[in-house]
């Protein structure tokens, strides 16, 4: 993977998480409605899928450039996930009962469910909040439904991996039953980055022309596929009718979006194949470092900032509000997201070997 491929990647990722902040901000109780079309065109959703095939692609390069078995695998996928999702549920859960006794008109909705501590904890630190039979909103977290379909494909990857004969076939069974149809729904998502990075690593790259087509293309009938309406299209009404697929509720759209991001990344790939050049690296790396961060802890920020008072009737207003949600998210990343190796060093004596 080369440097310039490596940056193109990480700003992607800060790029998707922003989206997805920008597609809550837009609710008319934060900004009065002046950013609807983000909702409208559900460009929030959208980025989630980019990032299950960001999250396949680079889970599968880790595995294949990194010698480790099973036990360094879980290792490195759960202190990924735990060092911002534990403190995200703590500061979540005590933001949102703070905001609730200062202006509980702003949390009168379904967007906040006041689960206990304890529950919050135990739903959130099993990363089941959305698997079959467990579906539930943590407070205002509402981004967090994804984390329980990212360890679900954790857990399912590293059977396939890591195990063998009966032993895999009947964990993945296992497995499958246990996360449930909807997680599995969206799972092809993640798989098809995963699929890319094979070719990547086999050198089955387009060159020239190819390449920039391959890297256009998608993003041109992405913007069509919009302006048709096809995700409407598309939505799998009659299974929506006898199941409640929640947030896989358009996985038929979600399925083809995720080729399409797959096959910009291959254009982009074979674009970027002798790119070593370092512009704009820094900004790209620092943004991208917290970008975790800005994804699951934006939401109870904007709800707790709405409760003091900080939204108003002008797109400046809106830039005050967003502002300080970023920086509030980025503080909180340097402290729990970018010293991951500091967490796993203090960690790894009390864990290993696993």
């Amino acid at each position: 993977m080369t440097k310039g491929y490596s940056i193109y990647l990480d700003a992607l990722r800060f790029g998707a998480a922003f989206v997805v902040l920008m597609s809550h901000l837009a609710y008319p109780r934060f900004t009065e409605g002046r950013w609807l079309w983000i909702r409208d065109f559900n460009l929030g959703s959208d980025a989630v899928i980019v990032f299950f095939v960001l999250s396949g692609l680079v889970i599968s390069y880790a595995v294949e450039t990194k010698a480790s078995g099973p036990g360094q695998y879980a290792f490195d996928r759960l202190t990924r996930l735990f060092s911002v999702a534990f403190p995200a549920l703590i500061i979540g859960f005590f933001l949102d009962r703070i905001g609730t006794s200062i202006a509980p008109h702003v949390y009168d909705g379904w967007y906040y469910n006041p689960l206990p501590l304890w529950e919050q904890l135990w739903r959130g630190l099993t990363l089941s909040s959305e698997w079959t039979g467990l579906q539930t909103r943590l407070g205002t977290n509402g981004p967090y439904w994804s984390l329980s379909y990212e360890a679900a494909y954790y857990g399912l990857f590293g059977v396939m991996v890591f195990m063998r004969g009966v032993r895999r076939v009947l964990l993945l069974a296992v497995g499958a039953w246990v996360v449930g149809l909807n997680v599995l729904l969206l799972m092809p998502a993640w798989l098809i980055g995963v699929v890319l990075q094979k070719r990547i690593a086999a050198g089955q790259l387009p060159e020239g022309k190819a390449a920039l087509a391959l890297a256009l293309s998608p993003v041109a009938l992405y913007v069509l596929a919009l302006a048709v309406d096809l995700p409407a299209l598309l939505y799998p009404t009659h299974v929506a009718a006898i199941w409640p697929l929640r947030f896989s509720d358009e996985f038929v759209w979600n399925n083809l979006l995720a080729v399409l991001v797959a096959i910009h990344l291959a254009g982009m790939a074979g674009l970027l194949t002798q790119s070593r050049k370092a512009r704009f690296e820094l900004p790209v790396r620092a943004l991208a470092a917290g970008s975790f961060s800005l994804y699951l802890v934006h939401y109870p920020l904007l709800q707790f900032l709405a409760a003091l008072g900080f939204t108003g009737p002008s797109f400046v207003d809106d830039a005050i509000l967003l502002s300080v949600t970023v920086l509030l998210c980025y503080v909180f990343a340097s402290v729990f997201e970018k010293p991951l190796h500091l967490w796993r060093s203090a960690l790894r004596p009390l864990l290993w070997p696993l």
